[in-house]
């Protein structure tokens, strides 16, 4: 199998850099994020800063590990070791010839990859802001939350909602879906897998870390996004396991949820986020302005109920 170091290099409006395959490689004329192959007894990130270097001038100063992609193109099978780049220097340029540009997530779905890369494209469309509900006795309340919520400039909202029944937690989810059309929003239910087969593909599900615990089998290859909280290197390395597109991590910082509990401070939140191969979201204490630290932090984002309680003021 061929081992790819792949990185997802952002610039500031947070489009990402790819780059045109010449017409006689493998998979050639299409759109590739940058990379290359390990050479013998290589690190990945040792590859990716070389690779990097050499085919389009930048260097690499930081980077985390986003996800890891095998994939059979029947001539050939590969293994994308895919790394979000947080810090480089330079201009980029395609210093071997190729065509380069600076693509937004969402246009990626116009040009044409590898196949192997789809699933890099859809998780590259993961929020970077994820609200989480406070707890409403009745959805009137629930829909005032989603009117504002629309206006917020927010990305994606968590529905968190333990005390209903599945029923009444189908009911709020698919009329709050229908509240949010047209505002570009992704939303996710807290809940089981037990309601997977009633929701619309659209709508992601959260399973606790509690669910985490239990679950044995994957939850990878289908087709709504799934995620999970975890609080520990073992939850998230079981998360990473078993293809969860996602994790929460916390706390972070001090929060009222945790009260005993000693929060894990931005260095030991680094420490757990890159040592698995799997979207990291900050949780726990933070603020929407947390964004940008959580982000050089090898964070997916930030997430919390706290963070959005603007919200509902």
């Amino acid at each position: 199998m061929l081992h790819v170091a792949v990185a997802i290099i952002r610039n500031s409006n947070q489009e990402v850099l790819v780059a045109l395959r010449p017409p006689d490689s493998h998979q050639g004329n299409l759109w590739e994020f940058p990379g290359g192959k390990l050479e013998l007894a290589e690190t990945v990130f040792a590859a990716l800063r070389r690779e990097i270097r050499e085919e389009i001038g930048l260097r690499i100063r930081a980077a985390y590990p986003f996800i890891k992609i095998q994939h059979d193109y029947g001539d050939k099978q590969v293994l994308l070791d895919v790394w979000q780049v947080t810090e480089f220097d330079g201009v980029a340029a395609g210093r071997e010839g190729q065509k380069i540009q600076w693509l937004a997530p969402k246009d990626m779905e116009f040009r044409q990859f590898p196949e192997a890369n789809h699933r890099i494209i859809n998780l590259l469309q993961l929020p970077t802001q994820m609200a989480i509900t406070p707890q409403f006795k009745n959805f009137p309340q629930l829909s005032a939350y989603l009117g504002a919520f629309a206006q917020s400039g927010a990305q994606a909202l968590q529905i968190r909602q333990k005390h209903l029944t599945h029923d009444q937690l189908l009911d709020w989810t698919h009329r709050s879906l229908d509240m949010l059309r047209g505002c570009r929003s992704r939303l996710i239910v807290n809940g089981s897998f037990s309601l997977e087969k009633d929701l619309p593909h659209e709508v992601g599900i959260h399973l606790t870390s509690t669910e985490l615990g239990r679950l044995q089998t994957s939850v990878g290859e289908r087709s709504r996004f799934v995620g999970c909280s975890c609080h520990s290197r073992e939850e998230l390395t079981k998360a990473e396991a078993l293809g969860f597109d996602y994790a929460l991590l916390s706390p972070v910082a001090s929060t009222a949820k945790y009260p005993g509990k000693s929060p894990l401070g931005w260095s030991r939140f680094e420490e757990l986020a890159a040592s698995v191969s799997l979207p990291v979201y900050a949780l726990g204490g933070m603020k929407r302005s947390d964004v940008r630290i959580a982000l050089k932090r090898g964070a997916a984002g930030v997430a919390g109920i706290g963070a959005f309680d603007k919200i509902v003021e």
